[in-house]
């Protein structure tokens, strides 16, 4: 009862904002991250369903792509939420704050596990350490144990970083820079794999801006090939060319299982109880962002927001698990779904 009443007292307030005198139109518009899309496009079929508001509009257009579309202003030619697979950047909502996007609702939904996977079933044996895999990624390795001079990336196979791995051409494919979950995937996997390696570690302790620039360049030779926004078009691509690796966030490889594998890293395998209690070393935070100003001049939004937290949505066995979302622990779902149906604005910059 509380949760309603705050919800109804959040909704009156924004009602009689200034935004109402703008024009409205009937349908959110939702955009961002390619991972988020299936959960916030079952939400928004669900809640076009049961309510009598008109089903949101969902576009992937990769984290990054996203927030810039959603901090561009306030007024119905905007997005009203952006999905993230990261969290909002201060750059990003400094961003919004400049272009008038003053009342931003944060809304972290659960965990989700970056993927390196392979149509191949033999991907089932294989693990690598993050080492390994920033060895067969980065732009330059070190020429060698003192990191006083780097080279260009000389290697081709996987082979030639350890005799113990395959003896295949090094080829990935995964999203490009505009993605949150290539941000992920740097700061997880990149740099966690550099400071493996005892000179880089050293060097983050002398200098952090020049290992994060060397730890976080992918290669640009043909090794890493961006496959654009679409996590579903890396997965088709994977079952054509069933000896290159894919990267991408786990709920795509729970939705293909009979047709992908996924490599463990660091001796864990990416599998659900592993990404929930952190044990995984690739695992990060999802989030919406909701633009509390459209919530006048955009009919059901604030709604939206509660199908989406809502326990038969997003709880532990809500349709969204089934869709790959690992929930967050119930306390947190409840504090996180009472600042939501609050609309309860950031205060400031995400550190």
């Amino acid at each position: 009862m509380k949760i309603k009443t705050q919800f109804a007292a959040a909704a009156a307030i924004l009602a009689l904002a200034g935004a109402a005198e703008a024009q409205q139109r009937d349908q959110i518009r939702i955009v961002g991250s390619s991972t988020v899309f299936p959960f916030s496009t079952a939400a928004a079929e669900s809640f076009g369903a049961k309510t009598q508001f008109s089903t949101p509009v969902v576009e992937s257009t990769g984290s990054g792509g996203g927030l810039r579309l959603f901090c561009a202003g306030v007024g119905t030619e905007h997005p009203d939420i952006a999905n993230a697979s990261r969290r909002m950047k201060a750059s990003e909502y400094e961003l919004c704050q400049s272009n008038g996007v003053r009342e931003i609702t944060e809304v972290r939904i659960g965990f989700d596990g970056i993927v390196v996977g392979s149509a191949n079933r033999a991907a089932e044996d294989l693990n690598l350490t993050l080492t390994q895999l920033w060895l067969a990624l980065a732009a330059e390795v070190p020429a060698d144990e003192t990191c006083s001079e780097f080279v260009p990336n000389p290697n081709e196979r996987w082979s030639d970083i350890d005799p113990s791995l395959p003896r295949q051409r090094i080829e990935v494919f995964g999203p490009p820079p505009t993605s949150g979950t290539r941000d992920a995937f740097v700061e997880l996997g990149m740099q966690a794999g550099a400071a493996g390696i005892d000179c880089m570690a050293a060097l983050h302790e002398a200098d952090a801006d020049r290992f994060e620039n060397i730890a976080s360049r992918i290669r640009e030779d043909g090794r890493w090939i961006d496959a654009g926004e679409n996590d579903n078009a890396i997965v088709q691509t994977l079952v054509n060319t069933p000896e290159a690796f894919g990267v991408f966030g786990y709920s795509f490889l729970d939705q293909n299982y009979d047709r992908l594998s996924g490599v463990s890293i660091d001796g864990v395998a990416p599998e659900f109880d592993a990404i929930s209690d952190g044990s995984y070393p690739v695992s990060r935070s999802l989030f919406f962002y909701v633009k509390n100003q459209h919530a006048a001049i955009v009919p059901g939004l604030a709604e939206y927001v509660d199908e989406f937290t809502s326990e038969e949505a997003w709880g532990e066995f809500g349709y969204l698990t089934d869709r790959g979302l690992i929930p967050l622990a119930e306390d947190t779902r409840r504090e996180i779904r009472e600042r939501a149906l609050a609309l309860t604005a950031m205060d400031r910059a995400p550190e």
